[in-house]
């Protein structure tokens, strides 16, 4: 069976690693009919454009969507994020942001489901006297029960599929009186459901430090978007670097696409000199294919992502050491 793929190289060390991850996938049998789209920084300082709408139409029509990594030094910051990725969360309704981290050694490991499309990255805020003295910045968190519910009914529908089937909610409940009442309380709700899950609750600047010293404490985390933002990233540190994170912005309505991405950015010191590692991006591709239904090809590029986590190699050797292995 042949799943249709589009597929975003982007900036800097993107195209690189997703070109290692498409090898990686052929290689373990699975055939990918692919679109190639030329979107990013380098995109827009050639034309301007950043995502069309006609393109988000195209993408409605896919399987999947596959990304390397986008941005540049040379646009300002927020302008290809928003323009480009958010875009894609809120036109497509990418609604879990799903990232699984594995101990360097191997021994445990845990996933983050971040709410992806509300919170502080929905908009919502603004500027008042701009430039003078007395500027005001409004900044809102955007939290609606339909979305905090859709969010919080997946980390519970996952974790009852795990070996340890426990969930963490990861918020600010004691200062953040308005959006933390609302998820506390609609985790509390949803869990009833799901007595077979186990539940906790960590205020999120504890939760840095268990990341630190006792990631083994978690089996899934729920949480909202900028809380996910910052724990998925330190989850990469504490889990081998970011170099072995791998993401997926999920629709899990699958009323369109989910896009796969490395958590990586796009490196442009290193670009062009073979020296990124690519097992995020083909971690991300094996959530891909799991996603798509192909679970056996998504478990053998994981096995061999593993057996070569410690290989000190160019992105093209490192990419070759999974081929071979898948």
């Amino acid at each position: 069976m042949s799943h249709t793929i589009g597929v975003i190289g982007g900036d800097g060390i993107g195209p690189e690693v997703i070109a290692e991850a498409l090898k990686v996938v052929a290689a373990a049998g699975v055939e990918l009919d692919t679109v190639d789209y030329q979107l990013g920084g380098a995109r827009y300082l050639t034309d301007g454009v950043i995502l069309p709408d006609e393109v988000i139409e195209e993408w409605r029509g896919l399987d999947a969507l596959l990304l390397g990594a986008v941005g540049t030094p040379d646009v300002p910051p927020g302008v290809i994020e928003r323009g480009l990725l958010l875009k894609m969360r809120f036109e497509l309704d990418l609604y879990v942001n799903q990232r699984p981290f594995t101990a360097p050694d191997g021994s445990h490991d845990f996933v983050v489901i971040r709410e992806n499309t509300e919170g502080t990255y929905a908009g919502e805020g603004g500027f008042l006297r701009k430039g003078t003295p007395h500027e005001i910045a409004t900044q809102g968190s955007v939290n609606t029960r339909f979305g905090v519910e859709r969010c919080v009914r997946y980390a519970f529908d996952l974790a009852a599929t795990r070996e340890r089937k426990h969930l963490t909610l990861v918020h600010k409940t004691n200062v953040l009186t308005f959006a933390g009442d609302l998820w506390e309380r609609t985790f509390n709700e949803v869990a009833t459901e799901h007595p077979e899950v186990t539940t906790a609750y960590n205020h999120v600047d504890a939760a840095c430090i268990y990341f630190v010293e006792s990631p083994e404490r978690y089996d899934v985390i729920v949480t909202d978007n900028l809380f996910g933002d910052i724990l998925t990233d330190l989850g990469g540190a504490v889990s081998g670097g970011i170099g072995f994170a791998a993401s997926g912005n999920l629709n899990p309505d699958r009323t369109g696409p989910s896009m796969f991405e490395p958590v990586h950015g796009s490196a442009p010191d290193i670009a062009g000199q073979q020296k990124a590692n690519p097992i995020a991006a083909i971690l991300s591709a094996a959530m891909m294919l799991e996603f798509l239904g192909e679970a056996d090809a998504a478990a053998r590029i994981r096995k061999a992502c593993a057996d070569v986590s410690a290989l000190d190699a160019s992105t093209s050797e490192i990419g070759d050491a999974v081929a071979s292995r898948v």
